[in-house]
């Protein structure tokens, strides 16, 4: 009980109340000791504990529609959780643009549990009153873990949501995301296993199978573990990049329809008019928004104001409810200002290489300004844009080009799109590098990311490679040819040394300078001439 919400303890009083009119006389009570000697009504007190703890565990956590509609005040628009976007700043800003749900960025479980420090940068230091409801996601594959990442997060959060949707390539490799979704036992009882354990309810988020009938047996499995409440993004886990495409809300009505939850639906919600839409055609409880978010904050009040307007008001919050990291803000003003940016280019390699927040707000002071002298002599300059490039609006990635046809392997296709930009470092060496690669060299001038120099092992491994072998590894800074060849050369340098040294002492012998050597047929010639 201790450590619980103040609302468990309420059954005390009751127990005793209760146990108290069980038997015609109270149990006697050692005031010395302090233990009962009435045996009945010490085990009867013992029945009346575990009564109320079950029925007060039931009642404190409500489920399904009813967890909808008292815990989540049926909220019907829904921003979605954003790895390192839908911080506390952005989710207070979506809050007062019409925002009724909010997700904090997916965590990591097992991180969360041995970290002390992420769990208090990215959930803890963010509590704020204003952030209800809110619902913390978790990443896991490992039911154990995951419920004592959610133990630890459960008294800051009104839900625990798993995250079975995440199709990047990061998911892949963690074995995590939209990657579970084919192993229904593992996740049968990881839900299970958190609605049994945690004091608030279990919810998850997927995507859909191609098969219509295998979505629907997917919802049905998770809606049976224990699972209150179902976000169905309407694209698969292939269904990512440049292959995005259309999300079938086909697939979301059919889960609707064949759960007994409430069902969120996530795809192709870009406007007000998108979100009215879904919800009429799917019959779903709420819509969530992710992109659409990003790139216009008012979505839910079917606004489109200014960048500025948003960009401005986002910059007090940050301010208002520290602390933010640099690179969440960064990140938000390209997503704001990201139709400007493709005119003003200038200004774009200005917003990323800034390292403070005032820095980032003159850059957008600066793009506010030229915007508006565009607005000014009515020059849109808009492109294909259904508005002006400094209104929020939604980005809508262009369509794949179609593979060549003549069997070239080499088609375009697989390049990007938009080509990321190249970071810099203050001195221009790292024109090439990301900024991870560039902490990297400045914490070791030394260090090699020559794409030619591939490395296919560790580092570890490859120490005993190269010891054995006594070669070099640019790569890994190992340089064990290199020093046994440095030793060599001084090994011969010293020899010679003493060598020069040992033949000092019989020059000294010889009596100074050495002296040239005889020639012998000048000595032969010097004997026939002597007489006899």
């Amino acid at each position: 009980i201790k450590g619980r919400r103040r609302r468990r303890r309420c059954f005390l009083p009751a127990i005793f109340r209760c146990y108290t009119r069980s038997e015609s006389a109270a149990p006697e009570i050692s005031h010395k000791t302090g233990s009962f000697t009435g045996e009945t009504n010490f085990f009867l007190l013992i029945s009346y504990c575990v009564y109320f703890l079950k029925r007060n565990q039931l009642m404190a956590k409500l489920q399904g529609f009813e967890f909808w509609k008292k815990t989540l005040k049926e909220a019907c628009f829904v921003v979605a959780p954003m790895v390192d976007q839908s911080e506390l700043a952005w989710r207070l800003l979506s809050r007062r643009h019409g925002a009724q749900l909010c997700y904090t960025p997916m965590f990591h479980a097992q991180v969360f549990v041995r970290d002390a420090n992420y769990r208090r940068d990215n959930l803890y230091n963010e509590v704020c009153e204003e952030d209800r409801p809110l619902i913390t996601q978790f990443c896991a594959n490992d039911p154990e873990v995951f419920v004592q990442a959610a133990l630890l997060a459960q008294d800051y959060c009104d839900a625990i949501d798993l995250n079975l949707g995440c199709p990047q390539m990061i998911a892949k490799r963690g074995h995590y995301g939209a990657f579970l979704q084919d192993e229904w036992e593992l996740l049968e009882k990881m839900v299970r296993l958190a609605n049994e354990k945690l004091s608030v309810p279990i919810t998850c988020k997927i995507r859909v199978f191609k098969e219509l009938e295998k979505t629907v047996r997917y919802a049905r499995m998770l809606e049976k573990a224990g699972c209150q409440l179902l976000t169905v993004h309407g694209r698969t886990k292939e269904q990512k990049g440049a292959m995005t495409g259309i999300a079938s809300w086909e697939h979301i009505k059919a889960v609707r329809q064949a759960v007994n939850i409430p069902v969120f639906a996530n795809g192709n919600i870009q406007h007000l008019s998108d979100l009215k839409s879904c919800l009429q055609e799917t019959g779903v409880q709420g819509v969530m928004s992710a992109e659409g978010n990003l790139h216009n904050p008012a979505l839910f009040e079917g606004r489109s104001p200014p960048v500025w307007e948003m960009a401005e008001e986002y910059l007090e919050v940050v301010r208002k409810y520290p602390p933010c990291s640099l690179s969440y803000v960064r990140a938000h003003l390209f997503k704001l200002w990201h139709h400007t940016l493709q005119i003003h280019q200038d200004l774009r390699e200005d917003l990323a290489k800034v390292k403070t927040l005032d820095g980032l707000a003159d850059v957008s002071k600066q793009l506010k300004q030229r915007c508006q002298v565009m607005a000014a002599s009515q020059k849109s300059g808009s492109g294909d844009l259904p508005f002006p490039h400094w209104i929020c609006q939604p980005y809508v990635r262009p369509a794949p080009k179609e593979p060549v046809a003549n069997g070239n392997q080499t088609s375009e296709v697989k390049k990007t799109v938009c080509q990321k930009r190249a970071l810099e470092d203050s001195d221009g060496a790292g024109e090439t590098l990301s900024k991870n690669k560039q902490k990297k060299r400045s914490r070791n001038p030394k260090k090699n990311f020559s794409p030619e120099q591939k490395r296919d092992l560790c580092r570890g491994c490859c120490k005993k490679k190269a010891f054995k072998e006594v070669a070099d590894c640019p790569s890994h800074g190992l340089r064990f040819k290199t020093k046994a060849d440095k030793r060599k050369a001084e090994e011969e340098e010293r020899k010679e040394n003493e060598e020069l040294d040992g033949s000092a002492p019989e020059m000294k012998k010889g009596g100074g300078s050495p002296q040239p050597l005889a020639d012998p047929h000048a000595e032969l010639q010097q004997q026939t001439q002597l007489p006899v």
